[in-house]
């Protein structure tokens, strides 16, 4: 049997995509494709000068036999990741500890749950998966960094790394699910009266406004249509001001229209007329069955035209493809209101410096607890009918 070499990756071109490709298989969703996290890096947004440095891990049986990957990037800061440690932060400055830079495993500034070791359904992923913890503590010990945190797990792979001694910690964040719904009249059905007269009176604002939305995906996406979503974009993220969130380049919405990505984006066009003349325009990323929500911007001031392009078209959209779930993104309590969730959501954690790692991981049962417990007053005062989440501790 051929034995095993692990290697390190500073560009994800490093490593082939069609290998890459093969090990996702079915398990992952559009963020961990090849194509888009080497959009990313190509287009300058996830890049060392932006503080994400690509460090990927792969290993390897033979010379030329990808078995396993594990997206990976060393950080010099905590933005782009809505996993808000500035406690763990504030621990290792009072104990004299350098925090930064620290190892990430997700897919770049987005929230996404989905995040695993990607080994071949050949060999034994709780081996491989304690091989590469292994490999990862080593090179974190060679360079001086105290810890290695993995963001928005795939709840398959979860139990694997927890068995090799990763801590987990319970956030949450807001999730669709299509359940017995059909169409909008069975998504409003699920509202008491007031609320459900509350979004029809907003998408009434939105027509009344002369706006219509169209859905465009695939084919349909133009590279002058992603130029304008950019703009939209950084509008957006301009009024927010040094909390605005900008991470991404004009190169980077630009490759969308690539075939390998315009497959899984979809644009929420708000316009009079014109689909391709857009005054506003969400853009979403889709696979079989579910649906993401990234960004949006506006170039007028509508009431209630950011619930129109973000939340309800994109549902309704969902509900005739068949899609099972929506996931609108980080953020906002506007969205309990109108049909979300609050759903928990895993990070996994190894900390190198004994007194950190003893702190943190016996303030863990407590803090997941009170997590659990705020999940569960959310979902108590939402106005639909839903069934309660599963929590995945």
């Amino acid at each position: 049997m051929a034995s095993l070499t692990a290697r390190w990756h500073r560009s994800i071109q490093e490593i082939p995509q069609l290998q890459w490709e093969e090990l996702l298989a079915e398990h992952a969703n559009p963020f961990y494709r090849w194509s888009w996290l080497e959009a990313l890096e190509n287009s300058g947004s996830v890049a060392p000068d932006q503080g994400w440095q690509p460090l990927h891990l792969s290993l390897w049986r033979g010379e030329d036999n990808l078995i396993a990957v594990a997206p990976l990037y060393l950080k010099g800061h905590s933005y782009g990741e809505f996993i808000f440690d500035q406690s763990f932060a504030r621990l290792a400055g009072d104990l004299g500890l350098r925090y930064y830079p620290k190892l990430i495993g997700m897919s770049p500034v987005s929230p996404v749950e989905g995040y695993r070791f990607h080994i071949h359904p050949d060999e034994d992923a709780q081996d491989i998966t304690v091989m590469m913890l292994q490999l990862i503590d080593e090179f974190a010990a060679r360079n001086n960094i105290l810890s290695c945190n993995f963001l928005y797990v795939d709840p398959l792979w979860q139990p694997l790394a927890e068995a090799a001694g990763c801590a987990g910690w319970v956030n949450h964040q807001s999730l669709w699910s299509a359940e017995d719904q059909k169409d909008f009249s069975d998504y409003l059905a699920g509202f008491n009266a007031n609320q459900r007269r509350n979004i029809k009176r907003e998408r009434k604002a939105v027509s009344q406004a002369g706006l219509v939305v169209t859905p465009l995906t695939g084919s349909e996406l133009t590279p002058e249509l992603l130029v304008r979503m950019h703009s939209f974009y950084e509008q957006h993220c301009a009024r927010w001001g040094p909390w605005g969130s900008k991470y991404l380049q004009g190169s980077f919405f630009k490759r969308l229209v690539d075939p390998a990505l315009a497959q899984h984006v979809v644009l929420f066009s708000a316009h009079r007329g014109d689909p391709f003349a857009p005054v506003a325009m969400s853009l979403c990323v889709q696979d079989d069955c579910h649906l993401w929500g990234r960004y949006w911007g506006s170039e007028e001031d509508i009431d209630c035209l950011h619930f129109e392009v973000c939340y309800y078209a994109p549902i309704e959209w969902a509900l005739r493809q068949g899609l099972h779930s929506f996931d609108p993104g980080a953020g906002g309590s506007h969205k309990r209101r109108r049909g979300f969730v609050a759903q928990a959501r895993t990070s996994l954690h190894r900390w190198y410096e004994p007194r950190m790692d003893g702190l943190i991981r016996s303030w863990l049962p407590r803090a997941n607890g009170l997590m659990e417990e705020e999940i569960e007053a959310i979902n108590a005062e939402l106005p639909f009918r839903t069934k309660p989440p599963e929590l995945m501790v």
